[in-house]
């Protein structure tokens, strides 16, 4: 029930993708609920989205105040007499099979990807990947990513199709603080998940690896990489032409388009069992792209691809698209508050970025279907979400919702 009237797509609608039947059919696939008296799967559903929607600041005590208020209890058709504390709730998260959290927000994607997705170009569709990461001071999280500044960190390295959030995977290990160890684990799952679909993979200065983009090209996993000016590198042949040069890039002016080969350090073990690194040529071909920014002479932008057939003005294009996932990112920490730890515990914080991603998308959506702004399609959402409670109270007293809500 909505007051905006000329709004294409409710926040009634958007909520008939979760049918409870999906999410009683993932609780038995799951076995999610079992040695669970209250807390079963369905309600911690509820109970997170209507948190995460409602409180600027989510808590485990605001949660155990949503879950008993009658309000709460209406909305979702729970029964008035059950009660749960904050205990029960810290109890619950780190304990609760997260893997039922990431199977409701995967079929939840596919559905709106279906409806709403769109490819980006005739072959591709752009996959942005990048990491955010979230600390607190040390001590409050268990295993986290030691920075030794008396903080540590939960790294999110999460695909982004230029719409929605696609994937996300969360790594709290050290060995993960490096991106050119994060990243490849996620797009690689990706690429698992997406069988059969032409994704082309934009990727920050992050991964530099030249023996991950090696294993991306025999897989034959398309990607664009920013890359780190002055690499070493050896010039296979060059693809620059008189008219490339002259073409328009919105202010940049290309100077390199060229396949080369690129060097990686092979380590070697010597005698006395120290570890060097041999430089070595890898076996497969890129593409190097280099432009230069016209009013900054000195300022230029390496690019590496393994895509040969494309313009190098459509390569560097597909990057500058990549900024959309930092604009999520701020979606997200700014609206969602997902740098605000609800559980200290890995498990509840897989539950929690699962979920935010899930009222992500809700909002993501509402806002391209209604053709407004992040800030004011939150906003708007929390207002239609109110209302259903207030019509629903209305008829449970046994009143005319229409009379308030003039259609």
């Amino acid at each position: 029930m909505s007051v905006f009237k000329d709004h294409k797509v409710t926040v009634n609608e958007l909520l008939q993708v979760i049918p409870e039947a999906l999410l009683s059919q993932l609780a038995t696939q799951t076995k999610v609920d079992h040695y669970s008296k209250v807390l079963h799967g369905k309600k911690m559903f509820y109970l997170l989205l209507f948190g995460i929607l409602d409180n600027e600041k989510l808590s485990q005590r605001t949660l155990e105040d949503t879950f008993n208020d009658s309000v709460f209890k209406q909305l979702f058709d729970l029964d008035e007499s059950e009660t749960v504390r904050r205990s029960s709730i810290s109890e619950r998260l780190s304990k609760i099979d997260s893997n039922y959290f990431r199977q409701i927000f995967e079929c939840i994607y596919e559905q709106f990807a279906s409806h709403y997705g769109h490819t980006e170009s005739k072959k591709y569709n752009l996959i942005r990947v990048d990491s955010t990461v979230v600390s607190d001071t040390a001590g409050k999280l268990g295993e986290a990513i030691d920075q030794n500044n008396g903080k540590k960190l939960i790294k999110f390295s999460m695909s982004f199709d230029g719409l929605l959030p696609s994937s996300v995977d969360i790594f709290n290990e050290q060995k993960y603080s490096a991106e050119d160890n994060a990243l490849p684990v996620g797009i690689l799952r990706h690429v698992k998940k997406e069988k059969g679909t032409s994704n082309i993979y934009i990727i920050d200065r992050g991964v530099q690896s030249t023996r991950t983009m090696h294993k991306f090209s025999k897989e034959n996993i398309p990607f664009v990489i920013r890359s780190k000016e002055n690499r070493k590198y050896v010039e296979v042949k060059s693809l620059l032409r008189d008219q490339d040069t002259t073409k328009d890039m919105g202010g940049f002016e290309l100077v390199k388009d060229s396949i080369v080969h690129l060097y990686t350090g092979i380590p070697i073990h010597n005698k006395k069992g120290n570890i060097h690194h041999k430089e070595t040529l890898v076996e497969s071909p890129f593409r190097l792209i280099i432009i230069k920014d016209k009013t900054s002479p000195n300022k230029e932008f390496w690019f590496i691809s393994n895509e040969f057939d494309l313009p190098a003005q459509e390569i560097t294009r597909f990057y500058r698209r990549r900024w959309d996932i930092e604009v999520f990112f701020r979606f997200i920490k700014q609206e969602l508050h997902v740098s605000h730890l609800v559980s200290m515990n890995k498990n509840g914080i897989e539950v929690m970025i699962y979920m935010t991603l899930i009222v992500a998308m809700l909002i993501l959506i509402y806002k391209k279907a209604n053709n407004i702004g992040y800030k004011t399609a939150k906003r708007r959402f929390k207002m239609e979400v109110r209302n259903l409670i207030i019509a629903m109270i209305v008829i449970f007293s046994g009143g005319d919702p229409n009379k308030l809500f003039k259609t």
